[in-house]
């Protein structure tokens, strides 16, 4: 069983660098991670690029919204599972995703 977790951000830089460093901590080995920036201006992006080797797919691009940006990591997830994380929501550390 994958999972395919999900990150979607805009303009959120500290709570975005929090929520990735969580999902990149999970001890589960079966998962990828997609996230979808909404064009941020505060720095996000590199943030992003700090994680590309880590991230299945990743792009900061316009969007229409929160919904929009789901669904376009929704297009590219390909786990059984695809929980989503927000920018102001981290995991627990342990094998739990």
């Amino acid at each position: 069983m994958k999972f395919t977790i999900i990150t979607v951000n805009r303009n959120n830089k500290e709570a975005f660098r929090q929520t990735l460093e969580s999902v990149f901590s999970q001890t589960c080995a079966d998962y990828e991670s997609v996230v979808i920036d909404g064009a941020s201006t505060d720095g996000s992006a590199e943030v992003m690029r700090q994680y590309e080797s880590q991230i299945a797919y990743g792009v900061s691009e316009p969007d229409k919204g929160v919904y929009d940006a789901m669904n376009k990591a929704i297009a590219h997830a390909t786990g059984d599972y695809i929980p989503v994380s927000y920018t102001h929501l981290t995991l627990p550390t342990t094998e739990r995703v």
